[in-house]
């Protein structure tokens, strides 16, 4: 961990007054993209001998309606929040890691990776790619046999970050698809889909349909050894996800030159740059009724930003860059409990 991390996170700590209660069960919801990663820092966490921790993966919108709420303790976006509406909902957005978006296929017998352009991608994802052995696709394939399979399109059935993701990529890439899709969290996908529910259920769906396509998170592709796509990026170059992908992508990006971290990461300049890579966050209570209500969660939250970044490597996300870490602090402080007292937190 950065020494810059260390002395921010240890002079907040030391800002704060003693511990108001024991710690309660922390329940976070939301966001698909992260959700293993989450579970694997809960685990650890509560192994250290701090607080259960459950976290439900049920969509980024899901996340954010149910802190908005307050049935939850954390909700969990991959779609941040404006300011304004972080004021409004007297939210505090948190960034926790950075990951990415992959196409993925199920082309039985392909004897290479699938290569495509953002442009084709987008026609393909408009309903306006039939099959997988279209001319448009082979010219990006040469000497590749493609399968003369239907294409069959696997989106998600609830709103979803990963799809806001995706969808702003696409927009991105394709002006024909920015006027007649949009970005959102529940994109209007043309014609006849196959819809899932989370990163799971896609999963499930693209191995059960062949001439399938689908966009999952990167540790997915990992675990479940999917057929990633090889995207051309900004540089010009075919590309396969990677963590060194998506670090390449930050380092190109006001997130590390400005410590902005809702600058975007799409499509970044960089010869290994993934072009769908995205930051995930967690929203919390600015204002929760007691101390002892938010200390469950924010001694989470904080242990997670002092060990995640050995326990994010291998998992197919990348930490946060300094430029960012080193301006947490300023966002626990950011809460402040109705009965007066400051939420202590502490390091395992």
């Amino acid at each position: 961990m950065s020494l810059i991390r260390r002395l921010t996170l240890a002079f907040a700590a030391a800002m704060l007054l003693p511990s108001v209660a024991h710690a309660q069960p922390v329940q976070g919801q939301g966001a698909t993209f992260p959700s293993k990663v989450y579970e694997t820092w809960a685990r650890a966490f509560e192994k250290a001998g701090g607080n259960a921790v459950a976290y439900k993966p049920t969509g980024s919108g899901d996340g954010i309606k149910q802190i908005t709420a307050r049935q939850v303790d954390f909700g969990g976006t991959d779609a941040p929040l404006p300011p304004a509406e972080l004021a409004k909902q007297h939210l505090v957005q948190i960034p926790m890691l950075v990951g990415g978006v992959v196409p993925v296929v199920n082309l039985p017998g392909l004897a290479a990776p699938l290569q495509l352009s953002g442009e084709l991608l987008a026609e393909i994802f408009m309903g306006k790619v039939k099959s997988w052995s279209d001319p448009r696709v082979a010219v990006l394939n040469p000497g590749v046999g493609l399968p003369a399979l239907p294409v069959k399109r696997v989106v998600r059935a609830e709103k979803s970050g990963t799809s806001d993701g995706f969808s702003r990529y696409l927009a991105s890439a394709s002006p024909s698809f920015k006027a007649e899709v949009g970005a959102s969290q529940a994109p209007p996908w043309p014609g006849e889909t196959l819809k899932a529910e989370g990163n799971d259920g896609m999963v499930q769906t693209l191995r059960a349909t062949p001439g399938a396509i689908a966009y999952v998170s990167y540790d997915r592709v990992l675990r479940d050894k999917l057929s990633a796509v090889k995207l051309r990026n900004a540089a010009g170059r075919f590309v396969l996800p990677s963590e060194l992908g998506f670090r390449a992508a930050v380092l190109e990006s006001d997130m590390h030159r400005q410590g902005d971290d809702l600058a975007t990461l799409l499509d970044r300049p960089g010869n290994e740059a993934w072009p769908i890579t995205l930051t995930s966050f967690v929203l919390v209570d600015a204002e929760p009724p007691t101390a002892a209500k938010s200390i469950g969660t924010l001694k989470f939250l904080y242990w997670c930003f002092m060990h995640g970044d050995d326990l994010t490597r291998g998992t197919g996300f990348a930490p946060l860059p300094v430029s960012v870490q080193s301006r947490l602090a300023a966002r626990f402080t950011q809460i402040r409990p109705k009965d007066g007292q400051l939420p202590a937190y502490q390091v395992f």
